[in-house]
């Protein structure tokens, strides 16, 4: 029956009717595809959950202080001591800044300007350093809903009237971060896609050595990629879907990965199958019919895995997981379509010149992965045992691991300009006035709360309470302290220690500070609720797929074991090699990650690297039914090993390309990443599983009673035709 099904997918007729329909829609969604990033929401706030201390306070605000609004700063510094006319430059430039599109009506003010408002009675905080080096303007942009988008346009025209002849002048504050945040992604759409065509197109050159058979896989792949961002800008522009910059990337270069995974498998059966069978259409029906259900369950497991990451707190993790699985979801459904259709289209001839003649022998019964497995199979146990202790030992890498967050500083491997102009306003003692904490407390009790808040350490004085309405006022005192380190983050804790010990006020801390505190609150939360889920949906993938119980939990075993071995690498690569290395302008940021790395490493891994078991394992289930599990798994071991090595190859070096983007945390995430393939392909799953199929044989297919009585090998050589025949 799915033989039949298959064959109607690729028939003489109806394999051009799939290739017209799948053009057609990615002709069609291609347009939506380019607008995706006009639909990214990078703002910290829009990534937290409603029950977040700090959402609270935007939500009571939002009558009151516009959340559109972003406060910049411009820092300006000379070496030795700004002049007279270096602040007279200032007024100039504040006058010309006062006009570029987005500035509030409030305008610039300067430090000569700081001065006449402080001499009138109004509260202004110093806006030049006591050493008289560092001074800066202020200013708020505000572009709507859209500001994010117009940022870097107006910040290109500031940069462009900011000269100071002989000094420096760095864009900082939240605009300058913004800006800056802009330029890491700049490109994210095209370049980073690129980039991850070129590498795989590579990688297939060299693993099928013919000039054409290539341009299969990657029409395919560019048209799951076309089509799956369509289908995302259309989530986001009408169901709130939140898409990133991260999630944007991580989708072009999981959507070409796997989809050069499954077209890998594919042709690879497709090959075996046009040996058998003199028509190539037939030959498809047969590969389809096998493939097919191990692609459904790697795409399965993926999918799954990633709507896992639906509970998590933080909306940014929660909205990556239905961005993810609709990828990887479009990618199945046109790699067993469009893809078969283009190969049955092509015949024989894209093989060239290696052609799969009818009736030619299959080549992989004496390969390189064949001898592997008869290198396990004399020992086993010492073999799994020993691979066992070594990734255990690799494991404990993670002591080093420190996932207390990336400071603005540590961010980025380059010295943006919003890093350099904190640095200079922390060196010279200024309060970034740009990063303050928000103070919202019950009207009556303002005073007692602002009182409290004074006495707080980091803070500069607070700001006059204000009315907010419902009997609610408050106030804001700016922090003297990178907005994403662990300085601000006490800060901000001591701020509502303070604030909440005022009997009767129902205070409330937020703040940029706040946000990034909260951000890492709810990604360790996400750590500890997500890991089990995806761990135990996984698990019973697997157990409906092998209809067994003990195949799957060894799997889930050997995952977990190369996940960590993969962590425990990475983060020495990190800490002791990374850190080290003249590579980068900055390289602080590899000492420390992202709270959230560990689980987005996770779930990568985990429902990635247990596509390359699938494969294996539902191969060796197959051969098992003929010949047993042990015979089964040298066979297994010998058809898929070239396959899905050259996938993990694939995969790996898709995930490598993040490190081309200018942010510490997708770096590591792609390093990690790719590690842990190479280590599910070329040590787990070749050498772990095998050697445990083989020493415990059928018992691991219980309570199935798939492989319970002896089994005779088949002579050397019989192999492939006795398949053959079986089928």
């Amino acid at each position: 029956m799915h033989r039949q099904i298959a064959g109607r997918l690729t028939g003489r007729i109806t394999k051009w009717i799939v290739l017209a329909v799948a053009l057609i829609i990615a002709a069609l969604m291609s347009g939506l595809n380019a607008q995706l990033a006009d639909v990214q929401n990078n703002e910290a706030s829009s990534w937290l959950p409603g029950s977040a201390e700090s959402t609270r306070v935007v939500e009571e605000l939002t009558g009151t202080v516009d959340p559109n609004e972003i406060p910049t700063l411009l820092v300006y510094h000379r070496d030795g001591g700004l002049t007279d006319d270096d602040l007279a430059t200032m007024d100039e430039h504040a006058q010309e800044i006062a006009e570029v599109d987005g500035i509030t009506a409030e305008g610039v003010v300067s430090p000569n300007a700081a001065e006449a408002l402080a001499a009138q009675g109004t509260p202004v905080p110093p806006l030049v350093s006591e050493d008289g080096e560092v001074a800066y303007l202020a200013f708020t942009f505000n572009f709507g809903e859209d500001g994010w988008v117009e940022i870097p346009d107006a910040a290109d025209e500031i940069r462009e009237i900011a000269d100071l002849d002989g000094g420096e002048v760095r864009l900082s504050g939240y605009g300058g971060q913004a800006a800056d945040a802009s330029a890491a992604f700049e490109g994210i759409d095209t370049n980073l896609i690129l980039i991850t065509l070129s590498v795989v197109i590579v990688i297939l050159l060299i693993t099928y050595r013919s000039p054409l058979l290539w341009l299969l896989p990657i029409i395919s792949s560019v048209v799951a990629y076309l089509i799956s961002g369509g289908v995302v800008y259309l989530l986001a522009k009408y169901a709130d879907l939140t898409v990133n910059g991260q999630s944007q990337s991580i989708l072009g270069i999981l959507v070409i990965g796997a989809g050069t995974d499954y077209a890998l498998l594919l042709v690879a059966r497709y090959r075996e199958e046009l040996r058998r069978h003199e028509d190539r259409h037939e030959a498809m029906a047969f590969a389809l019919h096998r493939a097919a259900p191990a692609i459904l369950a790697s795409a399965a497991t993926v999918v799954l895995g990633m709507l896992c990451l639906a509970f998590a707190d933080l909306n940014s993790t929660a909205g990556l997981g239905p961005v993810l699985a609709v990828g990887v979801a479009v990618t199945f459904v046109v790699m067993v379509t469009l893809l078969p259709a283009l190969l049955v289209i092509c015949g024989r001839w894209i093989f060239w010149p290696k052609r799969p003649s009818y009736g030619s022998p299959e080549p992989t019964g004496t390969g390189f992965w064949a001898k592997v497995g008869e290198r396990i199979r004399p020992r086993p146990r010492a073999v799994w045992t020993t691979t066992a202790l070594l990734l255990a030992v690799a494991c404990l890498g993670l002591l080093k691991l420190d996932t207390s967050g990336l400071s603005a500083e540590d961010t980025y491997t380059q010295r943006f300009d919003s890093i350099e102009g904190q640095t200079l306003l922390v060196d010279h003692g200024l309060a970034d006035t740009s990063n303050t904490v928000q103070v919202v407390t019950d009207a009556d009790r303002v005073d007692a709360v602002a009182e409290a808040v004074g006495q707080v350490d980091g803070l500069a004085e607070p700001t006059q309470p204000q009315e907010v309405g419902d009997g609610r006022s408050y106030f804001e005192a700016p922090i003297e302290a990178d907005i994403s380190s662990p300085a601000a983050f006490t800060i901000v804790e001591d701020t509502r220690d303070a604030a909440g010990g005022v009997e009767g006020a129902d205070a409330l801390v937020g703040g940029g500070s706040a946000i990034y505190l909260d951000t890492k609150i709810a990604a360790e939360r996400d750590n500890l609720v997500i890991i089990p889920i995806v761990l135990l949906v996984v698990l019973l993938i697997l157990v409906v797929l092998l209809r067994a119980l003990v195949a799957p939990l060894i799997l889930m075993a050997t995952v977990v074991l190369s996940f960590g071995a993969a962590m425990g690498i990475s983060t020495l690569l990190f800490t002791e090699v990374f850190t080290r290395l003249p590579l980068f302008e900055s390289n602080d940021g590899f000492a420390h990650a992202d709270p959230g790395f560990p689980l987005y490493t996770f779930v990568f891994l985990v429902a990635l690297g247990i596509d390359y078991n699938i494969f294996l394992m539902t191969r060796v289930r197959e051969e098992t039914a003929v010949y047993g599990t042990r015979r089964g798994s040298l066979l297994a071991l010998a058809s898929t090993g070239g396959v899905i090595t050259s996938a993990g190859l694939v995969l790996a070096a898709t995930f490598l390309v993040l490190g081309s983007l200018p942010v510490v945390a997708l770096a590591q995430i792609g390093v990690t990443v790719a590690l842990g393939v190479l280590l599910d392909t070329l040590v787990v799953r070749s050498v772990l599983v095998t050697a445990l199929n083989l020493d415990l044989g059928g018992r691991i297919w219980w309570p199935s009673s798939l492989d319970r009585g002896p089994r005779g090998e088949p002579p050397v050589g019989a192999e492939q035709d006795a398949v053959s025949l079986a089928r």
